[in-house]
């Protein structure tokens, strides 16, 4: 497996956000003494560094194919990462308090691939059941089991079925009606099987605020404003204009007082 140590050593010192980061002891190779590393783990790649603002990493781990268990060795809270064949290398460490040993072990444990794809193929057979289970319950068909296949979205199912704005939206006091247009529209066929949940969300949905009431008409006022033209609307301000100027010179004449 080639490895490019430029693109690891951006990818160990990036922003991006680590899985787990922290202080361990790290057992050598050749020597069985223990140095203190700063490790940040990052997907399945186990990074560590000499200190913890060091710009490049020491080494990398790759979790693949790895087993994270609890060993004895001369440090508390030791465990080691042990991967498959003969000559494979076993990496020992240990941490500074029971609490951070058990949050690596978690941690570690969960960074493969392998375990990735346990836990992809046990929500979909999660998922599968439910499926099965509300099919059931619901008087739907009754199919064999078989892949899970998602619903259409809203956007995909046909258009046919959604009722139809109309034309014209009603008016109530000259003011359009927007929150009853769709009241006592056809609504689509239910074909889930489930009459009862229909019944059930007519009547928690909330039900639109009352109409205002209307006006009353006094001696024909309504028939006359709504028959008035446009030559009448005119002439009415023609002949206000001049009743406000009469009455805007009188109270000018008052003001400068009686002349001599």
């Amino acid at each position: 497996m080639k490895l490019n140590e430029r693109s690891l050593a951006f990818y160990a010192t990036c922003d991006s956000p680590a899985d787990n980061s922290g202080f361990l002891y790290k057992r050598g190779e050749r020597h069985t003494a223990y140095h203190r590393r700063w490790f940040v783990l990052k997907g399945n790649m186990l990074f560590y560094f000499e200190e913890r603002d060091s710009r490049e990493p020491v080494g990398v781990i790759v979790l693949e194919g790895c087993n994270v268990e609890l060993c004895e060795s001369a440090e508390s809270f030791a465990f080691a990462i042990r991967f498959g064949g003969t000559k494979s290398r076993t990496y020992v460490l240990a941490a500074e308090s029971q609490e951070d040993m058990e949050s690596w072990v978690k941690s570690l444990s969960r960074a493969s691939f392998d375990y990735m794809r346990l836990v992809v193929r046990e929500l979909e057979k999660q998922l599968q059941e439910m499926s099965r289970g509300v099919a059931g319950g619901c008087g739907g068909s009754q199919e064999l089991p078989g892949p899970w296949k998602a619903k259409p979205s809203g956007m995909e199912q046909s258009r046919d079925r959604l009722p139809a704005l109309p034309a014209v939206l009603p008016k109530e006091n000259g003011c359009a009606v927007w929150n009853n247009v769709l009241v006592g529209a056809d609504r689509p066929p239910d074909t889930s099987g489930c009459g009862g949940h229909h019944e059930e969300e007519e009547e928690e949905r909330p039900r639109p605020p009352p109409l205002p009431p209307r006006r009353r008409v006094v001696n024909g006022e309504a028939a006359s404003a709504g028959a008035q033209s446009p030559s009448t609307f005119w002439r009415l301000h023609q002949q206000y204009s001049r009743e406000v100027a009469r009455l805007r010179q009188d109270w000018q004449q008052k003001r400068r007082g009686p002349q001599p």
